[in-house]
């Protein structure tokens, strides 16, 4: 079965991941997404495909769009450090 079909927000209002802006109201819609994938029992694969298939925006197994360009960045150092 596809992780899709065991995610929480399958049964959210798909725009609560994808906040216009990045501060006051889009912040507390940030939080609100977040609190859904905190329940969600799939969110690392969330992430990982999201990470995989280039998501710049939204929400995507708990982080936001900010969140996921650092863990890139980071990765892409640790990558080009260790050679892996």
């Amino acid at each position: 079965m596809d992780w899709r079909h065991r995610a929480v927000c399958r049964d959210e209002d798909p725009e609560l991941f994808f906040p216009v802006g990045n501060s006051g109201p889009a912040l507390a819609q940030i939080a609100d997404a977040k609190l859904v994938c905190n329940r969600c029992p799939v969110t690392t694969e969330c992430l990982a495909w999201a990470l995989e298939t280039g998501q710049d925006a939204g929400v995507w197994g708990g982080m936001g769009e900010d969140e996921r360009r650092a863990l890139k960045r980071r990765n892409a150092r640790t990558k080009a450090r260790t050679g892996v």
